[in-house]
């Protein structure tokens, strides 16, 4: 294996010693969602920016408890044709992360493919356990294909998410199949987690991974799921009986990431019921290497791929 990137190694030391999930109560969870990372110079440096050239728009939109937040990303540059709708779900083990997470990535591909990107936020756990998330997700992919006119979209769907929110887009994706739509395209599954059934990560991962380690899997998952079935399919889209007619994927997955086995076996669950599937490794990556563009130096190479593939995919 290669070696991880001593900045990101560095990174990962800072943000565990201020906040591991694996040592926290419940109610310092809670109390932690609350925060927000300050914007500024140094954090848009490390974690990225709104792309020049891009309008952002927060809305709030109907959920199935409530409001939910969506940030709107569409590049001001004119469209050569009708503008995919791409609807993205952020990381953070369904315990923390926000919509602030996923400015760079999103903001880049509303610019590079042409598309309206809507960023949803879903409920937390341990406050809301599963299925809260996923039945947020499934609630922002339908406003979004309801109201994509209005968005300025007119092209086809995809969704995309990153760790959890890969987990999110994957499980939305079975949904929408199996309950009739909205029609999805295609889906980007950045180092997503797709079984949770698993009570240990890779057999050849180490167990202080950066940004994951073994006792920090082991808190998302029971934070997440409570006493809820780790076999439902909407937590493990892996477990599916079936992955037919599922739309085209593209897989991220670090070298690194405890999560890689599993991400595996789901690109190679979906090749075996015929969906087609480009699923690319990063030499040296560990868990989570997009959010850290300023320090990853894969990250720009890793969103091109991401950029490319929705492109072809999505007819732009």
């Amino acid at each position: 294996m290669a070696a991880i990137d001593r900045r990101l190694r560095l990174a990962a030391w800072i943000v565990r010693r201020q906040a591991s999930i694996a040592s926290m109560s419940e109610d310092r969870v809670i109390a932690m969602q609350a925060q927000r990372i300050p914007d500024n110079a140094l954090t848009s440096r490390i974690f990225g920016a709104v792309a020049p050239g891009t309008d952002v728009d927060d809305r709030a939109v109907p959920g199935p408890a409530g409001e939910l937040s969506v940030r709107v990303y569409r590049s001001r540059r004119p469209a050569a044709g009708p503008r995919p709708l791409i609807v993205n779900f952020h990381g953070g083990g369904w315990v923390v992360g926000n919509l602030r997470m996923s400015d760079w990535i999103c903001s880049r591909v509303a610019g590079t493919v042409g598309a309206v990107v809507v960023s949803a936020d879903y409920r937390l756990a341990p406050g809301h356990r599963f299925p809260a998330a996923v039945d947020d997700g499934y609630a922002a992919v339908l406003w979004a294909a309801e109201n994509a006119a209005a968005l300025g979209a007119g092209g086809p769907m995809g969704v995309m998410g990153e760790s959890a929110g890969g987990n999110l887009a994957a499980v939305v994706t079975l949904l929408a199949r199996d309950r009739g739509g909205p029609p999805i395209s295609h889906q980007v599954l950045l180092y997503p987690a797709t079984d949770l059934t698993a009570s240990a990560p890779s057999p050849a991962a180490d167990p202080n991974a950066p940004f994951l380690s073994q006792p920090e899997l082991t808190a998302y998952r029971r934070l997440y799921l409570g006493d809820a079935d780790p076999r439902d399919s909407r937590a493990s889209p892996l477990l599916a009986a079936d992955h037919r007619g599922l739309p085209p994927a593209l897989i991220q997955v670090g070298e690194h990431d405890p999560l890689r086995d599993d991400v595996i076996r789901y690109a190679a669950a979906l090749r075996a019921a015929g969906v087609p599937v480009r699923l690319t490794e990063y030499v040296g990556m560990p868990h989570g290497y997009l959010n850290f563009p300023g320090l990853c130096r894969i990250a720009p190479q890793a969103l091109a791929e991401l950029c490319a593939e929705q492109k072809a995919a999505l007819g732009t």
